[in-house]
């Protein structure tokens, strides 16, 4: 195993913007031992004061939009105007073994090889919601080490959205042209979160129909209530393979966050996301010391028992258990 650093080595490094410590300081907020996570919170406490600067950006999408395809695009023409970006792509792991692919790194390759572009990859585990369990202290590595925008990849539809958008600053949908019946069921609630909806693959004979699907989508949000934020979801096409639209969606991104910077809401946004960061660590960490509690594992098995065999009501059988569990903390 390789050795850890100092928590003074890491904090140079990362503010240095040196890749290789940043990557070695990512893997040890991402560990599990106890050492880790103790020299971890030192590095984060250490880095604090110099992260929050960047823009934040969650992007998700439905499934084959082109997600990746996307964020390369997009990542070259931001690195193109000089600005250091981070990906942070969020691939599935398997429930039974635990691996996962991690292929999001090779599928972006041009963008990976740019000096200004870091991409890092991490396995979503088994993490609720698609998104890996320390993604926003990933986040504040990655603006300590100088990177002006931050994108956050969903690995897909669901549960993922609410928790990315709870840690960007814009949230952007990419959907496809004539997608079919089969996704209005979530159409609406991820576009409330939406900040702008962009209909990917606007090219060839797709571009009639993605120009068609935003004069819908625009017809639709007419019908959703005003955002927090007070400004309007914008709707527009633009298509990876040719860049087309890109550099519109950037200049509409700038705007919002300029807009939200003067209303005050980005301010208040990032603050109620601080709140939430901790309410979530609080529940995670119970969550954790409950199933680590070797008195509990015991009767864990046994209740489970119980429990599939209908001898015990499910509920029952976990007040009892909590019962037990906070009588230990005692």
């Amino acid at each position: 195993m390789r050795q850890r650093l100092t928590v003074e080595a890491y904090t140079a490094g990362i503010l240095s913007g040196d890749r290789i410590i940043l990557s070695r300081a990512i893997t040890l907020i991402e560990s599990r031992l106890k050492n880790d996570r103790i020299l971890a919170k030192k590095v984060l406490k250490n880095i604090l004061p110099v992260t929050g600067k960047s823009l934040r950006i969650g992007i998700t999408g439905v499934p084959g939009v082109g997600k990746s395809t996307f964020i390369e695009a997009f990542g070259k023409h931001i690195t193109g105007l000089q600005k250091r970006i981070a990906v942070l792509t969020v691939d599935p792991s398997s429930k039974k073994s635990g691996g996962s692919i991690l292929a999001d790194k090779t599928r972006m390759e041009n963008l990976a090889h740019d000096p200004l572009a870091y991409i890092r990859p991490s396995a979503a585990g088994l993490s609720l919601g698609g998104v890996a369990k320390n993604t926003r202290e990933t986040i504040l590595l990655c603006e300590a080490a100088g990177y002006e925008v931050i994108i956050i990849e969903t690995v897909g539809v669901g549960q993922s959205e609410t928790l990315v958008r709870g840690m960007s600053d814009f949230f952007l949908l990419l959907m496809l042209a004539g997608a079919g019946d089969e996704l209005q069921g979530i159409k609406k609630g991820i576009m409330e979160m939406a900040d702008v909806v962009a209909i990917n693959k606007a090219d060839g004979v797709n571009k009639s129909f993605a120009e068609q699907a935003v004069g819908a989508y625009r017809n639709a949000l007419h019908l959703f209530p005003k955002p927090e934020s007070g400004m309007d979801t914008q709707v527009l096409a633009c298509s990876a393979l040719d860049g087309n639209g890109i550099s519109a969606l950037w200049e509409l991104i700038l705007q919002y966050q300029e807009a939200t910077l003067q209303n005050g809401y980005f301010d208040k946004n990032r603050q109620n996301q601080n709140l939430e960061w901790m309410h979530d660590h609080i529940r995670q960490t119970l969550e954790e010391q409950f199933y680590e509690n070797t008195a509990l594992k015991k009767a864990l098995k046994t209740t489970e028992k119980s429990v599939t065999e209908g001898r015990e009501l499910p509920v029952a059988a976990a007040e009892r258990l909590l019962e037990s569990f906070f009588k230990t903390r005692i």
